[in-house]
């Protein structure tokens, strides 16, 4: 009788020892996606305890988007997920005992989606701005002028509402006003050749040339690789009667990038003053192959190799 007892306690001991070790523990799954239903793979998701004591976890999703966790203990979890470049999103799920408890699809998406929604404050400064660049190319720039200063009052740091403001001022010929608004701009944007040349173009209309050319050198000089801003130091140069000088930024701006179509019909044009007509040609066909859409430099350009083929 006594070796029956001790043999079924030895059964029970190994009916114990043979319980898997996970059934204490409950496990999660789930996928990552983007908006568009396909798979985000290596998007981070943290799973965090949320009953009352620290307990993490964190699992990246593989190849499918799929990710999974296992040896958690029961209780309320937050999962959170994310990945450079998209908007975390979190749900909250219970965790139990058993089967894997399936947590939502989560559905990621982009920084840029964000900002498109609408109501969001990227949307509202968007439709801000727009209506203020329609109320300046109507000619109405008092209310244009209201309508950016209005944009400013919640956003403070937009370079292009300083550009328009600068744009605004020196058309009501306050070029004090507008050469502080063009400064703030190129504060906040310092590599903006467009905004430099804005500026440049003030302090040639304000019969300060000397100080547009050293501008458009010190912009030109800080971004090398800049095609526009090599460009844009050309025309000046060309308008100060430095055709040698301009050549040579034409050149930079084609160098920087390939697909200039004005560095090239500007140094075509100059190369014909030269009497390098190859080389004229050479660089009006170019600019043509380009499309560009200036309609009278085309006809300009295409008038000069007809009579230069001659």
């Amino acid at each position: 009788m006594k070796r029956a007892v001790i043999a079924a306690g030895l059964v029970l001991g190994l009916a114990f020892l043979s319980a898997p070790a996970g059934a204490q523990t409950g496990s999660a799954r789930g996928k990552v996606a983007d908006t568009a239903g396909q798979p985000i793979v290596e998007a981070k998701v943290l799973i965090e305890y949320q009953g009352g004591i620290t307990r993490k976890f964190e699992v990246k999703t593989n190849k499918k988007g799929e990710w999974m966790q296992v040896g958690m203990q029961p209780g309320p979890y937050r999962f959170t997920a994310s990945k450079d470049g998209y908007q975390p999103t979190y749900v909250d799920r219970r965790i139990s005992l058993g089967d894997p408890t399936e947590v939502p699809e989560f559905k990621l998406a982009t920084a840029a989606e964000v900002a498109q929604q609408q109501g969001s404050p990227a949307a509202q400064l968007k439709e801000q701005f727009a209506k203020a660049v329609e109320l300046t190319n109507a000619g109405q720039l008092d209310e244009a002028e209201a309508a950016y200063k209005t944009i400013l009052e919640t956003t403070p740091d937009v370079p292009e509402v300083y550009q328009n403001l600068g744009f605004i001022h020196a058309k009501k010929k306050d070029f004090a006003t507008a050469e502080a608004d063009y400064l703030k701009a190129l504060e906040l944007r310092p590599e903006s050749a467009d905004i430099a040349s804005a500026l440049a173009q003030l302090y040639q209309d304000a019969g300060q040339p000397e100080k547009a050319m050293a501008l458009m050198e010190k912009q030109a000089s800080a971004n090398p690789a800049d095609a526009k801003a090599q460009l844009n130091r050309g025309i000046f140069l060309l308008n100060a009667g430095q055709s040698a000088e301009a050549i040579k930024a034409f050149e930079a701006a084609s160098a920087a990038d390939p697909q200039t179509a004005d560095a090239y019909y500007h140094l075509g044009t100059q190369l014909v003053g030269q009497g390098k007509i190859p080389e004229a040609i050479q660089s009006l066909e170019k600019f043509l192959s380009l499309n560009p859409t200036n309609a009278q430099n085309v006809a300009t350009a295409q008038g000069l190799i007809k009579a230069l083929k001659k």
